[in-house]
């Protein structure tokens, strides 16, 4: 359970909001009616972390005390940012990262949010010009202290998140709830705190009451198993004797409620540096980031999270009546969903919350109430329209800012220049974005995301375009992590700028690569950033490695990348000549070694051999549409598919598109006819062939003939067969339009022997369930009727029952009237022939 500060911040406790404490504040000298905390004992004010009851309570508190100093819990490096907190472009949520400067990667966060205590305590002092300090554990230490743990980040306290080798930890919120009679910890703490009215009776009162709970939690549990707190709780009381002696008293104190009883506790000086001593330390740096509701949730992993920041921020926000002006956000939420809410479900709702409060006990209407009405009264009863409620309010997406003047990494400061040019605005909510790569905004902004992306900075991720396949279209799904930060102060060691970082990154990332595939697969994302300083390097990695991998494997997996980075040099102008060069080299030495590596493979190796198979086809049929001259077929011995190449330039035999397609060719037919080859390959060979034109379809159909004869053992028949309609290349639609091949199919499936019928049944049905279902039924159709009534050649449905040979003219045209209404061309004149042809290019 989470906010009660039990060290590693997976516990924080408690400041209770209201509540009629009877003894006077711990801490002020003379009694609270006073107003001024001076001198004597500081007053300490146990908090739980994000808890708005808290948060009220401690600005009651500093209101009534007005202490000279206030002390927080947080890392002394950060004492320079508070001014920060009253910029006017400061919006919580935000967080305090710390990050090692030699270990970019180690660091620690100390999120904040509007309702949270310390928040609250720094803007008091800010308002009222009084200083305020941080006074936990400095981040040189915590940072060090779990370096050889595989943890980053923090929740808040100062600790890592990686687990300590304790077998129990106590969290004092469960222990208070359960010893109250609750089993819901949050449903507790929303009773006596969130619900309570904190503006009667004495404002220090809860704060006794909780020192009193926490002091007897830590007789019972001692550090409940967070060895941490007892360097840091030294740390703390070493600076409030500080803060005593300098200000002469008047110190208040915002910690975790667990603490106060160690602050409280006396402990001599020189035992409290006795813990401190030998402490491991790393040179660490300080700065505000944005911060976002979700990672405050218990949901994302955080340790000191809340169930419901969205809820939280609104019971700390709202002036009055919360439940209503609750169930109006949510009213409101639903109606721009298109349910149908009216201002009737929200009466009924509210009232039915504060029925549920009543029969329940409960002072007020609390989340659970809340959400209770929301389902039966604005959901129907239902949990789908309610999940979108709790994502988007009651956790909500809230994403915090921060003042340009923070202290910032140079890379990052260089990052904020280039999303305020391209105007595209991180945000804490998931969204797309469609690219048009011809416009100069959009393609910047595509440059930007793509070098992101090579730092390791996952801000955006491409995903298909809906709207057009054309390689001038990209689109990204968004989405701004807090995290994304630490990952920025990372890269800052490759560059200052965006550009320098990635490219010293692809540099260095093409150097170290594992694999040929790597490289060419780093040589795309150099192209798609638009790198021209690292491709010589990429490109010389990729020339050194290709000359030295002979598995043909290893050079199919590299060439269609490659082959796709000559297109996106088209789209993006850049110069792809040596790419271009790379490219038709591979795929000679590809075309050479192909047929002796597809010999004497197992069943796994050549469904393998068929993938790369069908990638290198691929990728020569794009390589043949990249030259940006004319084909070697029209221009002779003129260079072509190279860029910068012009007439006049000679080229190599075979080299260029023309040459390269005609010699894939030839590999496939080798491969098709070879006995040592497996049916697999064999009958994707084929099928390449067929789609090409390089095979008539009797030969496709004799060659089918063949493989399916009874001397063919059944495994190796239905292997080609899986070859050759399988594997996603629309063989069902080949079979269902050619008669010849699918009564090929049939007979030798119907043929087969019973003991053998077992052993191919599993490698037939993969080949045929992965047909669409209109497919399938169709392919059934046709297989239901005998063979003898299937007759004739392929195509235009002759010989099949229910079609004419020839198309029927009278029936084509009775059904244009209602095409012409549908795609609204109702009223305009028909001219035959010329309608026609309008009809067919608005329906294409």
């Amino acid at each position: 359970m989470t906010g009660i500060d039990g060290g590693e911040g997976e516990g924080r406790a408690v400041g209770i909001d209201g509540g009629a404490g009877e003894g006077r504040a711990v801490g002020i000298d003379g009694g609270a009616g006073e107003g001024r905390a001076v001198g004597g004992a500081p007053l300490l004010l146990g908090v739980r972390h994000h808890g708005p009851g808290s948060a009220r309570a401690v600005r009651a508190a500093l209101d009534a005390a007005r202490p000279r100093v206030v002390l927080i819990e947080g890392p002394p490096e950060a004492d320079a940012l508070i001014p920060l907190a009253a910029d006017a472009d400061m919006r919580p949520p935000v967080a305090l990262l710390a990050h090692a400067v030699d270990e970019p990667g180690r660091s620690a966060f100390w999120p904040l949010a509007e309702f949270s205590p310390e928040w609250v305590a720094m803007r008091w002092a800010l308002e009222r010009e009084v200083p305020a300090r941080f006074i936990d554990l400095p981040a040189t230490y915590s940072l060090a202290w779990g370096r050889d743990e595989a943890a980053h980040g923090t929740d808040g306290s100062g600790g890592t998140e990686a687990a300590e080798s304790v077998d129990v930890r106590v969290d004092p919120l469960a222990v208070l709830a359960e010893t109250a009679g609750y089993d819901d910890p949050e449903r507790w703490w929303e009773d006596v705190v969130e619900h309570r009215s904190g503006g009667q009776g004495d404002v220090f009162g809860p704060f006794l009451a909780l020192e009193e709970a926490m002091g007897a939690l830590r007789e019972t549990y001692g550090h409940g198993g967070h060895d941490k707190d007892l360097v840091r709780e030294a740390y703390m009381r070493l600076q409030v004797r500080a803060a005593q002696r300098e200000f002469e008293g008047g110190v208040a104190v915002v910690c975790g409620a667990w603490h106060v009883p160690a602050l409280r506790r006396k402990a001599s000086v020189a035992a409290d540096r006795a813990l401190l001593k030998g402490l491991p330390k790393v040179k660490a740096d300080m700065t505000w980031v944005p911060w976002t509701h979700r990672r405050l949730s218990r949901v994302s992993g955080y340790g000191a999270g809340i169930d419901s920041p969205g809820w939280y921020g609104h019971l700390f926000t709202a002036p009055d009546r919360p439940i209503e002006r609750w169930m109006t956000k949510v009213a409101g939420l639903l109606r721009a969903e298109d349910r149908l809410v009216s201002s009737a479900h929200v009466i009924e709702a509210v009232r039915l919350a504060e029925t549920l409060a009543a029969m329940r006990g409960r002072p007020l209407a609390g989340l659970s109430e809340t959400t209770d009405a929301v389902r039966a009264v604005m959901c129907e009863g239902s949990d789908v329209p309610l999940s979108l409620v709790h994502d988007r309010l009651v956790v909500g997406d809230v994403l915090g800012e921060v003042p340009q003047g923070a202290p910032a990494v140079p890379l990052q400061r260089d990052l904020d220049r280039a999303q305020r040019r391209l105007r595209l605005k991180p945000e804490a909510l998931e969204r797309e974005l469609e690219l048009d790569l011809r416009k100069e905004t959009d393609a910047g902004r595509s440059r930007l995301l793509h070098r992101l992306r090579l730092l390791g900075v996952a801000w955006g991720e491409p995903v298909a375009s809906r709207g057009s396949t054309g390689t001038f279209r990209e689109t990204w799904r968004l989405r701004w992590e807090p995290e994304l930060s630490v990952r920025v102060a990372e890269a800052g060691v490759w560059g200052t700028t965006v550009p320098a970082a990635a490219t010293a990154k692809a540099e260095a990332d093409a150097v170290g690569a594992p694999s040929l595939a790597d490289v060419t697969a780093l040589a795309e994302r150099c192209l798609l950033a638009e790198l021209p300083d690292a491709l010589p390097v990429v490109m010389q990695v990729l020339a050194d490695r290709a000359a030295l991998d002979a598995d043909v494997g290893h050079l199919a997996q590299a060439l269609p990348a490659l082959v796709r980075s000559l297109r996106y040099g088209d789209v993006r102008g850049t110069d792809t000549h040596a790419l271009t060069e790379v490219a038709e080299g591979l795929a000679e030495r590809i075309f050479v070694g192909l047929p002796p590596a597809c010999a004497a493979l197992d069943a796994d190796a050549a469904e393998q051999m068929r993938r790369h198979v069908d990638a290198v086809h691929g990728a020569v049929g794009l390589l043949g549409d990249t030259g940006t001259a004319e084909t070697a077929a029209d221009h002779g011995d003129v260079a072509v598919g190279e860029a910068g190449a012009g007439p006049g330039r000679a080229v190599a035999p075979g080299r260029g598109p023309g040459g390269l397609r005609a010699r894939w060719h030839s590999v496939l037919r080798v491969l098709s006819g070879r006995d040592s080859v497996p049916g697999v390959v064999r009958g994707r060979a084929v099928r390449l062939l067929l789609d090409d034109g390089e095979l008539a379809q009797d030969e496709a159909a004799r060659l089918m003939g063949l493989v399916l004869s009874p001397g063919t053992p059944p495994a190796a028949a239905a292997a080609w067969i899986e070859g050759f309609v399988g594997g996603g290349a629309g063989g069902g639609m080949l079979l269902v339009h050619d008669e010849r091949l699918l009564g090929l199919v049939d007979a030798w499936l119907a043929g087969v022997p019973a003991d053998a019928f077992t052993d191919v049944l599993p490698l037939l049905r993969r080949t045929f369930s992965a047909y669409e279902t209109g497919v399938r039924r169709t392919l059934g159709e046709l297989v239901r009727r005998a063979p003898g009534e299937r007759r004739g050649g392929a195509g235009g449905g002759a010989g099949i029952p229910g079609f004419a040979a020839d198309l029927d003219a009278a029936r084509a045209d009775a059904v244009l009237p209602v095409v012409r209404l549908l795609l609204g061309l109702d009223g305009v004149p028909v001219h035959r022939g010329v309608d026609d042809n309008e009809l067919a290019g608005v329906a294409r």
